[in-house]
């Protein structure tokens, strides 16, 4: 697929509608363009001659048309006509690349918004499959870039036009000399285009490569920092840090370098062309070249129109090579398919039933086969097990993380499908074995992804035995946990843990693993603790130590891609 097609698929309606406009807007500036390079060769010509306005039909016909009785005056309005142009012509410049700013720098707002969505609606199984680094690089970077080069494929075609226009008007005034001046030019930029564009574009190839590993490096270090510290081994890191760098900036100096490559070459062959135009004039002529003084003016005031111009779709050009990768990027991740997840009510008075059901991950290798279960309301059951056997998956199942690949989950005889999963899965309060706490306050915690209430957050953390702790010795519900609660022991990470899933107000909870880093007597403390809050509701436990489960009424274990009820 070429680049206008994704570039297509990614954009809105309205977008391409203020596209299509800022295309018509760039069509009208090339006009202008155009007539401010065309009226100063009859400007000069009149101005050094004023015999013309008397021999030439068009000069005398606007002469006596607007009644001037003096060539001065005739020459002197053309001359204001014309610098009140040049101003409207600059103000309207101006204004074309205010329009483009806004436009360009608009789609990196949204379309980090879109890739952010896209990436909310992944599937579980499809988010554990992707780096979080190479996702916050995309979001953050190559929308960027891709602005960049939305912007430069506008400023190529606003500039293609100038160029048209302004070679026509040089045709019509001398076509052989703008032909062989044309011919020339266009085997140089041809050269330019398959061999230093090709350069560029590989560049950007090494680009999008090494910044991802710098992401990667960032990420991983900032995550492991105090294991870092402890192993004392910051220069390998460093060094690591060093190399991805280092090729990022080597990527971005060959690219620059290239980059002004086109200019100093299209100038120098530019206006070397338009010395041998003078010299061949001078000795075809004898010397005296002053009937041509009009047309080397145009050619003058065209090529020095016509080389930026020239020099900057090349750059533009050379900046989309550059930056392909980020549009191969987000195009990539804006078409794949999200859930298209419902929310259709779904009640919890009875039991879950797990009918036939089997799973695997890859649609090859079965994790679980032909697994048959009842869990009724309020009951609490374990799911024990070696490691890798399946039992985080079978419970990832039943709330609804992971599709089913064969059979059933019936909630109260109500199937769980992609019409209600997500009423579903609001029922979930899930406390997993690794707490994340974001760099906020405990309540803020406690409330992420519902509406901030402080009664609520105190009456969840009272539950969860750590509202005292907090008021006593820290700043209550505003107390800072640092990055991934950082500030907070093991055993207080879990209770908030506790809190934030009771927050939810769930009818089944969930514990993944939840205790199994934490010392027996504060383990003991938290189950107890769960016991307690969860004495209404449904509780699950995936556990290793039996002193964990010892309170639960049922215990599966999950083994060979199956479960059998562990009579002990």
């Amino acid at each position: 697929m070429n680049i206008y097609k994704k570039i297509s698929a990614i954009l809105t309606r309205h977008d391409k509608r203020f596209l299509f406009l800022l295309m018509g807007f760039s069509v009208f500036i090339a006009i202008l363009e155009t007539v401010g390079i065309a009226a100063i060769m009859p400007f000069i010509s009149i101005s050094t001659n004023f015999s013309l306005i008397d021999s030439n039909k068009y000069y005398h016909l606007i002469y006596h048309l607007f009644g001037f009785n003096s060539k001065v005056d005739f020459v002197m309005v053309f001359g204001v006509i014309l610098v009140l142009f040049y101003f409207l012509r600059g103000a309207l410049n101006l204004f074309y690349y205010y329009t483009l700013a806004r436009f360009t720098n608009g789609r990196i707002y949204s379309l980090s918004y879109k890739l952010f969505e896209n990436y909310l609606g992944m599937n579980y199984y499809k988010f554990i499959n992707h780096n979080s680094a190479k996702l916050s690089k995309n979001i953050v970077t190559e929308t960027q870039n891709l602005s960049g080069l939305i912007k430069a494929l506008l400023m190529m075609l606003s500039e293609i036009f100038v160029v048209i226009f302004i070679y026509s008007a040089m045709i019509y005034i001398n076509w052989k000399m703008t032909l062989v001046m044309t011919l020339f030019l266009g085997l140089n930029v041809l050269f330019l285009v398959k061999i230093i564009s090709k350069k560029i574009k590989k560049q950007g190839t090494l680009r999008e490569r090494y910044q991802q590993r710098f992401f990667e490096i960032i990420t991983s270090t900032f995550g492991n920092f105090k294991l870092i510290k402890l192993q004392s081994n910051d220069k390998l890191i460093i060094d690591e840090f060093k190399s991805a760098s280092l090729e990022v900036a080597k990527a971005g100096t060959i690219y620059e370098t290239f980059g002004q490559f086109p200019r100093i070459f299209l100038e120098t062959l530019g206006f070397g062309i338009l010395s041998s135009i003078v010299i061949y004039l001078v000795f075809k002529h004898g010397g005296d070249i002053r009937a041509f003084l009009g047309i080397i003016s145009m050619f003058v005031l065209g090529l020095y129109r016509l080389m930026p111009s020239a020099n900057r779709l090349l750059s533009n050009y050379n900046m989309v090579m550059y930056f392909h990768k980020s549009l191969d990027v987000i195009h990539t991740d804006l078409m794949f398919d999200n859930e298209k997840l419902g929310d259709k009510k779904v009640d919890f008075n009875k039991n879950i039933i797990l009918k036939n059901l089997s799973f695997s991950y890859d649609g090859k290798k079965d994790i679980l086969k032909d697994l048959n279960l009842e869990i009724k309301k309020g009951q609490k059951i374990a799911f024990v097990g070696p490691s890798g056997e399946g039992k985080s998956t079978l419970v990832d199942i039943i709330i609804g993380i992971f599709h089913l690949s064969i059979g059933e989950i019936l909630v109260d005889g109500t199937l769980i499908n992609e019409e209600n999963i997500k009423a579903w899965r609001k029922k979930v309060g899930y406390i997993p074995q690794s707490v994340y706490l974001f760099d906020g306050s405990v309540g803020q915690n406690v409330s992420f992804g519902k509406d901030y209430d402080k009664k609520k957050i105190k009456d969840v953390l009272k539950k969860a035995k750590i509202l005292d702790f907090l008021e006593q010795n820290q700043d209550g519900i505003e107390t800072i946990v640092g990055e991934g609660g950082i500030k907070l022991s093991g055993g207080q990470k879990q209770r908030i843990a506790i809190a934030r899933a009771l927050y939810q107000d769930p009818e089944l909870l969930v514990l993944d693993e939840a205790t199994s880093a934490l010392d027996e007597k504060i383990e003991k403390e938290i189950m107890d603790e769960i016991y307690e809050v969860s004495r209404d509701k449904t509780l699950i436990i995936i556990a290793h130590r039996l002193s964990t489960i010892k309170r639960c009424e049922k215990v599966y274990k999950v083994h060979r891609k199956n479960i059998f009820e562990d009579k002990k």
